[in-house]
C-alpha cells in the first residue's frame, strides 16, 4: 500500500537528465530527500506545496530509498503541447492503470517518424547484444566495449524488472554520451525511444539507433526473495530468446562474485545459473574472463560447465580492462560494493563488452 505524506519544498539539490533531488519538510515537521519526475508531476521549486510516496523511504531501500513526489496539487504542470484525444501523439500506456500512467509516443507507432524504418523490420542482422542481470553491470559493459572500440554505436535497452522510470538512473545519466540512445521496454518509460517489449525495442536500436552493439539490462532495483525463481533478473534468459529469435548474437554477462555474503551469489550466482540454465532455451556465448583468482575459479568452474551443454564457453583476455573500468565516466557499485570489493564482478561485465564489440 502507499504510504502518503504532505509536505513542503525547503530546496532543491541536484538534478539529472529527468529527475529533480529535493529537500522536503513533511507536515510532521520532518525533513526528507525526495525525488520528482518534471515529465510527470512538473517542476518542484522551493515553496511548493507536495505529495509524497513515502513507502520506499520508511523500508529504507538502498535503491530506491527517496520520498517520491506524486504530485504538486496547487500548480499542476500545464498539459503536453500536443493533442492527447488522438493517436497521434502516440497511444503506448505504461505503468498501466497506476495514478501516474503515461500514455508515450511508441517508436513503432502508425505518428512515429521512425514508423518507416520498423513497419517491416523483422531481423537484428546478426547485432550482438549483451545480456546482463543487474543495472550495475552496464558501465562495466561499457568500458569493455570502449576498450577496443572507442567509436561503436552502443544502444540500451532498459527492461522493466527493476526501475520503471529512466529517469531515475544517475548511472545513464552519466553515460549518455557513451550511448546512442536507451529504449524502454515494456511497462518502463522515460527513454529515448518507447517500445512495447523486448522485440520491437532491439529492432528499434538496430535500424533507428543503429547501434553497433546493444545491451540488455533492468533499470536499477533488482527484486529478489531468495528463492531459485523469485527474482527479476529472470528476464535475461528470456532476453537471450528474444534476441536469438530476431537474428541477434546472445552474448551473457556472467553474475560473478567474490565478495558477496550471500552463498547463493558466490562464484556464479543462482541467478545466471537459472536465467541461463533453464530459462534461455537458445544458445548464447557466455563469456568468462581468462584469468580469475584460483579460489575464485574454483566456485565458478564447476558452475560454468553445467552451462556448456547448451551455451558455448567464452574465455576473453582481460588486458586493458581494468584502466578501462578504472576510467569509467560513473562510478562502479553493485550491492554497495565498488570496483576494488567486486573486481571479478565489475571484470566479468567488461569482458562481456570486449567480446560483443569483437562480433560486431
Amino acid at each position: 500500500m502507499v504510504r502518503w505524506r504532505s509536505g513542503t519544498v525547503t530546496a532543491v539539490r541536484r538534478s539529472w537528465h529527468g529527475a529533480v533531488e529535493l529537500d522536503v519538510r513533511q507536515s510532521d515537521g520532518a525533513q526528507v530527500r525526495a525525488l520528482a519526475y518534471p515529465e510527470l508531476v512538473g517542476t518542484p521549486e522551493p515553496g511548493d506545496r507536495v505529495l509524497l510516496n513515502v513507502g520506499a523511504l520508511l523500508m529504507g531501500l538502498g535503491t530506491g530509498g527517496y520520498a517520491l513526489v506524486v504530485a504538486l496539487p496547487d500548480r499542476l504542470p500545464a498539459d503536453p503541447p500536443r493533442t492527447v484525444d488522438t493517436r497521434d501523439a502516440g497511444h503506448l500506456v505504461k505503468a498501466r492503470y497506476t495514478p501516474l500512467q503515461p500514455i508515450l509516443l511508441g517508436v513503432d507507432e502508425e505518428a512515429s517518424p521512425h514508423r518507416a524504418a520498423l513497419v517491416d523490420a523483422d531481423d537484428l542482422g546478426g547485432l550482438p547484444v549483451v545480456t546482463a542481470d543487474l543495472h550495475s553491470a552496464l558501465p562495466a559493459i561499457v568500458a569493455g566495449i570502449r576498450a577496443d572500440a572507442p567509436d561503436v554505436r552502443i544502444g540500451y535497452l532498459w527492461t522493466d524488472g527493476g526501475a520503471l522510470p529512466a529517469w531515475f538512473s544517475r548511472t545513464l545519466h552519466g553515460l549518455r554520451a557513451d550511448l546512442a540512445g536507451t529504449v524502454t521496454v515494456g511497462q518502463a518509460f522515460g527513454g529515448d525511444l518507447e517500445a512495447t517489449n523486448l522485440h520491437s525495442g532491439l529492432l528499434a536500436a538496430r535500424h533507428v539507433l543503429r547501434a553497433d552493439v546493444a545491451i540488455v539490462a533492468q533499470g536499477p532495483g533488482n527484486l529478489g526473495t531468495g528463492t531459485r525463481w523469485g527474482f527479476s533478473g529472470v528476464a535475461v534468459g528470456e532476453a537471450v530468446n528474444a534476441v536469438a529469435a530476431l537474428g541477434g548474437r546472445p552474448v551473457g554477462s556472467l553474475r560473478i562474485s567474490g565478495a558477496d555474503p550471500r552463498d547463493r551469489h558466490r562464484g556464479l550466482s543462482h541467478h545466471s545459473v537459472t536465467a541461463y540454465g533453464r530459462v534461455a532455451l537458445a544458445t548464447a556465448d557466455l563469456v568468462l574472463p581468462a584469468e580469475l583468482p584460483a579460489e575464485l575459479a574454483a566456485l565458478v568452474e564447476p558452475a560454468v560447465a553445467a552451462l556448456a551443454g547448451r551455451h558455448r564457453i567464452v574465455r576473453v583476455p582481460v588486458h586493458g580492462l581494468d584502466e578501462a573500468l578504472r576510467a569509467s565516466p560513473v562510478p562502479l557499485s553493485t550491492m554497495g560494493r565498488g570496483l576494488a570489493e567486486e573486481h571479478a564482478y565489475f571484470l566479468a561485465a567488461a569482458a562481456a563488452g570486449r567480446y560483443a564489440a569483437r562480433l560486431r
